[in-house]
């Protein structure tokens, strides 16, 4: 099983979801607005002033977890997950709320973070 988690993202009305199982079919797949949903390709290295990339602390048998991001209305961490063997478990936030979250910890893990102006980024648990 895999950690990759796979998100599309609609080029006109920003709608995103999250897919289990595409289409491979030539000219099909998932559609919004009347055009193919693109798949958003996941960060790893912040480049910006604001903090993308997820880190985390383990404690005992959890996996502490932070983004260092503003939580304003108009940007924010939309959601954390973390992934192991095809498995997900997820943390939605909203603005205001701080940007952190826990799960179980399991080592060889992937933890995604979705910024509402800046797509995906993950950061892989050793």
């Amino acid at each position: 099983m895999s950690n990759e988690l796979i998100v599309k993202k609609c080029k006109s009305c920003g709608a995103t979801v999250r897919v289990i199982k595409d289409c491979n079919c030539k000219g099909c797949g998932i559609v919004c607005c009347g055009e193919s949903m693109e798949v958003v390709k996941p960060n790893s290295v912040d480049a910006a002033v604001e903090k993308h990339v997820p880190t985390y602390e383990i404690k005992d048998d959890k996996i502490y977890v932070t983004v260092n991001h503003v939580m304003e209305e108009e940007h924010y961490i939309e959601w954390i997950s973390i992934v192991s063997d095809g498995r997900e478990c997820t943390t939605y936030l909203k603005p205001g709320m701080e940007a952190k979250t826990h799960f179980k910890y399991i080592p060889g893990s992937t933890i995604y973070a979705y910024c509402n102006k800046h797509e995906l980024w993950k950061k892989d648990v050793e």
